[in-house]
């Protein structure tokens, strides 16, 4: 009788201590009931009664990555490139995961593969390359609303690497230094064309400066040839008067002008060494003083003597 009651309470405490669950945070267990789903045990303590209760599967509700495989993808434009990725999901239905698909691993697995293909498919070459976010997005959309059913929540879409063949490499390469080279060749031309404009706006002012100066130059020169044309005008109406009033002096003033201009001529001919007078040098020394007594008549006695002026002269004689 001691034994048998001895093995009652063993076998008692067998049944409870087998009964105890412990669930670890970060997961879920389903509880089935003859192989029927009832309940999910939460983490901490849980009584799951042996032989008509069971853990039927033990569910990891924590964020999980799946790994796309290498593959090979025909763009729209036939381009074959290689393509993996990764696929980051979190379940948030214990038993939709566990009850709902067989591999939930192989399942989304698969399923992003698919739709991999389906998404770059679609997409030339130049596209897949430069629009990898939108690659990412398109992806996350379509995987996410599949698996939906299943429990799962896909979190993050990723792909990790494109690699094209290499002769399109080659060819994208030879382009981009192509393409490198017409923007250099533009700029240099821009830079032509720019310094020719300021060097032509350079020539422009310079011109109009010099030409502002010629202005200002023939204009100076214009009133002092006015000048000296007034000064003669005044010299010959004071001459005209002393004619008019019967001065023969006065006439001298012309002759000896001309006689002056005649002589400097001779002064500055390149050919002449020598030159020779056929008059007398008295006849200009006169003419000289015919020009000092008509300034004398015209201003005063403040002016000095004419012919004092002419006896100045070197080998003259003073009449």
């Amino acid at each position: 009788m001691e034994y048998v009651l001895a093995a009652i309470v063993f076998f008692t405490i067998l049944y409870v201590v087998s009964a105890i669950k412990i669930v670890r945070q970060g997961y879920r267990y389903t509880i089935e009931h003859f192989g029927r789903f009832t309940r999910t045990a939460t983490p901490g303590f849980n009584f799951v009664p042996p032989i008509f209760y069971r853990v039927g599967h033990k569910i990891n509700m924590m964020e999980q990555v799946v790994d796309i495989p290498g593959q090979e993808i025909i763009t729209k434009d036939n381009a074959m490139v290689s393509v993996d990725g990764v696929v980051f999901f979190q379940v948030l239905d214990a038993s939709k995961a566990a009850y709902e698909v067989a591999d939930l691993y192989s399942a989304i697995m698969a399923l992003s593969t698919t739709n991999l293909r389906t998404v770059m498919g679609s997409m030339d070459l130049d596209e897949t390359l430069s629009k990898r976010d939108e690659i990412n997005a398109r992806l996350l959309a379509v995987v996410d609303n599949a698996t939906e059913a299943w429990g799962v929540k896909i979190t993050r879409v990723e792909l990790a690497d494109i690699r094209p063949p290499a002769d399109i490499v080659n060819a994208m390469t030879r382009q981009m230094k192509a393409e490198r080279e017409k923007r250099a060749a533009i700029l240099e031309a821009e830079g032509h064309r720019a310094s020719e404009i300021l060097r032509s706006e350079g020539h422009k002012a310079s011109a109009i400066l010099e030409a502002e100066g010629e202005r200002e130059s023939a204009f100076r020169e214009a009133e002092a040839r006015e000048r000296l044309a007034e000064a003669e005008a005044k010299a010959t109406e004071l001459v005209s008067k002393a004619i008019a009033k019967g001065d023969a002096q006065a006439i001298n003033y012309f002759v000896a002008q001309k006689y002056v201009e005649a002589v400097g001529k001779f002064a500055t001919s390149p050919n002449a060494k020598t030159i020779l007078f056929p008059v007398e040098a008295t006849q200009l020394i006169g003419s000289l003083g015919g020009i000092g007594e008509i300034a004398k008549e015209a201003l005063g006695d403040h002016v000095v003597k004419a012919s004092a002026v002419g006896s100045s002269v070197p080998g003259t004689k003073k009449d």
